[in-house]
């Protein structure tokens, strides 16, 4: 039974790049290769849609800054409940101070 051929990330990407570019038809570019050009169809439908995601800004997601809000927010609930706990005590220990 023959192996697999593996390929790496930069090589798919390559191949899909080059059915992108629609220079060279899905068959041509399978000969060249010597994949089937069914794969070479699914790593350019593939490539499309994970495009956007490579070039999105990742300063500032909007999931990221929902999660920083809500850690402050608990932050913040905590800071609250401690400064109470000081406050009391100073208040039940103020004469032994």
């Amino acid at each position: 039974m023959p192996q697999r051929k593996k390929y790496t990330g930069k090589q798919k990407a390559d191949i899909a790049l080059e059915a992108i570019r629609g220079e060279k038809t899905v068959q041509e570019i399978s000969s060249k290769y010597g994949v089937h050009p069914n794969q070479v169809t699914k790593w350019k439908q593939e490539a499309l849609k994970r495009l956007p995601e490579a070039l999105e800004d990742k300063r500032c997601k909007d999931s990221d800054t929902k999660e920083l809000e809500k850690e402050r927010d608990e932050q913040l609930k905590k800071i609250g409940e401690l400064t109470m706990q000081i406050n009391w005590l100073k208040k039940k220990l103020g004469p032994y101070l």
